[in-house]
């Protein structure tokens, strides 16, 4: 059994625990906050949810021995808290629940939503419920409800705040308050490189790639270097410029959280994920680093694009070489031969190299916040098929 103590709803109280003994439990048979509901306990629904250190957490999946010297918000906590207080009135005036057994976790949810949400996209509402199961109401109301809370709220001058307020995070619920805090053992802050999210979040920072597959790619853009490597510190532009891809939020300033459309015939499937962005302007360069997947195909992607901005043409050009490495797992891998992804991204390179051109000279095509392309993978895959056979009967004839 292990002592540990925990700050519950601003209070301080110390449990003995099993070390298998989840977050939940404590909570529920310990402390008699059944507020917090358990549904699935396998961190798939959602009902559990609830604040570790300010970060919305699956408490079924969380041993309670990490979170020692942990802050903790359950629903219970935020009887007095403004913007539950908003939440409720609209899930009231929006009729966003019905048995309500998943209200608890879905207002947790939803709270941390209202906080960093710069506006009421809903879209990136849909994402960040994403892990909130609702077996009644189809969402509906529940997205109007936060919606109607966000853009009311941002009427009224209340800015989103960056990582909801955050200032340190580790693995969700673990900063234990028994670390020394040396500059060496320290816990990352908002600005540190290694900022995590938690896996009881669900939210893994990008990890560092091993590709089972690379090659390399280059384009040339009619700018001078310098105006490219900023264009790639710009995350909402540069996924504008790429076919299909969208970006749902900006927890931090190196980090993205997005999807990729793509569509293969009446096929389609959505690539949804993290990546870091690492950028070097003592010699131009820099590198994403990120995972997605796809749900319906359950397919998994993880990779890395480095670049490297070189001047031409007397500086008054950029030639970009990439080094781009992935790995797919699933069912879409067993049609992703090598070849036919090298010249896909070749296609999709062109294509993005056309678009930061159009944008940083001003010419016709894109706006500053241009809307994201689609991606039409069997157009593609005709283009793919059509120049190798030309290029097959070219062999063919001989010189």
């Amino acid at each position: 059994m292990t002592t540990i103590q925990l700050t519950v709803n601003g209070s301080t109280t110390k449990a003995t625990v099993e070390p298998r003994t989840h977050l939940a439990d404590v909570l529920r048979d310990q402390l008699d906050l059944t507020g917090t509901h358990l549904g699935c306990e396998h961190g798939v629904c959602g009902a559990c949810t609830l604040l570790l250190d300010g970060a919305p957490a699956r408490s079924c999946i969380t041993l309670a021995v990490a979170c020692d010297g942990a802050a903790v918000t359950t629903i219970e906590g935020l009887d007095e808290d403004e913007i539950a207080a908003e939440l409720r009135d609209a899930f009231t005036r929006e009729h966003a629940l019905q048995c309500g057994y998943c209200t608890p976790g879905m207002i947790m949810s939803a709270h941390d939503l209202v906080l960093r949400l710069d506006q009421a996209d809903e879209q990136a509402i849909r994402v960040g419920l994403s892990g909130n199961l609702c077996r009644c109401t189809g969402y509906a109301g529940i997205v109007r409800a936060i919606s109607a809370v966000i853009a009311a709220r941002r009427q009224r001058g209340v800015a989103a705040v960056i990582g909801a307020g955050r200032t340190s995070l580790g693995p969700v619920g673990s900063q234990p308050g028994a670390i020394p805090t040396t500059a060496s053992s320290a816990l990352p802050t908002m600005t540190d490189t290694k900022l995590l999210r938690g896996v009881a979040l669900g939210w893994l920072e990008p990890p560092e790639v091993v590709p089972a597959k690379s090659f390399d790619a280059s384009f040339m853009v009619n700018a001078a270097p310098e105006q490219v490597f900023a264009l790639f510190g710009q995350p909402k532009t540069l996924a504008a410029c790429f076919p299909g891809a969208t970006i749902t939020d900006l927890p931090a300033a190196d980090r993205i959280e997005g999807e990729i459309r793509v569509a293969i015939g009446p096929l389609s499937a959505v690539f949804r994920g993290s990546a870091r962005i690492d950028r070097n302007a003592a010699d131009l360069s820099g590198r994403l680093i990120g995972t997605g997947r796809d749900q319906r195909s359950r397919t998994s992607t993880s990779g890395q694009i480095s670049w490297r901005m070189l001047p031409i043409d007397e500086g008054r050009a950029t030639h970009v070489a990439l080094a781009i490495g992935y790995s797919l797992s699933g069912p879409l891998a067993q049609i992703a031969r090598d070849g036919l992804v090298r010249d896909l991204a070749s296609r999709l390179t062109t294509t993005f190299a056309q678009n930061c051109d159009r944008h940083l000279n001003g010419t016709a095509g894109l706006t500053e916040t241009p809307e994201p392309q689609r991606l039409n993978a069997l157009a593609l895959l005709l283009d793919v098929a059509r120049n190798r056979l030309t290029g097959f009967a070219r062999r063919m004839r001989g010189p």
